[in-house]
């Protein structure tokens, strides 16, 4: 029998917010003089993004290394500068998870460093007002997601048991992960079916 649900754990850029890579790359481009595709390859192609997001390298560190890649300095400003350049909110799926606050604790589990929690509400300001201090990265709980560190380290913070946790992302490798580690999933593919799925369940 399915556990009750008493938190809605979502995921960030895919479901709260559209990610737009070229438009971060196209800002880093700009700044170091360097070809977009060389930006692409020293945040993803180096691997350096995936283990800041799983938090094997501190804020400093990462942000030196890919001054280094790109043959000019990042500081934390540009960073931020080109990371809100590339998220944009949807205000519809912001509102489902609203109504569900109605009733039921909310939280944030994104794949990403510490930069962009500790600057959400320069990042993404709604998810700042709404979601408040719990929005969560990757890189608190020393794994990315879909490792079951992740959404576990996330959940015990909260105080909720896994089984009784909806996890909610854009990924199936992630919606799997979660379901993997003892939460609930729910992969998303757009607001009316998400709007559905919250309804189904009582959510909302």
């Amino acid at each position: 029998m399915t556990a009750s649900i008493k938190l809605v754990l979502f995921d960030m850029e895919g479901v709260l917010s559209r990610y737009d890579r070229a438009a971060r790359v196209e800002r880093l481009a700009a700044l170091s003089g360097q070809a977009p595709e060389t930006v692409r390859h020293a945040i993803w192609g180096s691997g350096l993004e995936a283990r800041a997001d799983a938090g094997l390298i501190g804020d400093d560190e990462y942000l030196s290394e890919l001054g280094g890649l790109l043959n000019h300095p990042v500081s934390r400003d540009d960073w931020l500068d080109a990371r809100h350049a590339s998220i944009t909110p949807d205000p519809a799926v912001l509102a489902l998870a609203a109504s569900v606050a109605e009733r039921y604790p909310i939280a944030v589990l994104t794949n990403n460093c510490r930069l962009l929690t500790e600057n959400i509400g320069y990042l993404n300001p709604p998810v700042a007002r709404l979601f408040g201090p719990h929005v969560y990265a990757s890189a608190s709980f020393g794994a990315a997601k879909p490792a079951a560190q992740t959404y576990l380290g996330c959940v015990e913070g909260l105080g909720v048991a896994p089984a009784e946790t909806l996890f909610i992302d854009d990924t199936d490798a992630n919606t799997m992960g979660a379901v993997a580690a003892g939460l609930q999933g729910y992969t998303f593919v757009g607001v009316d079916a998400l709007a559905d799925e919250l309804t189904r369940r009582g959510l909302m």
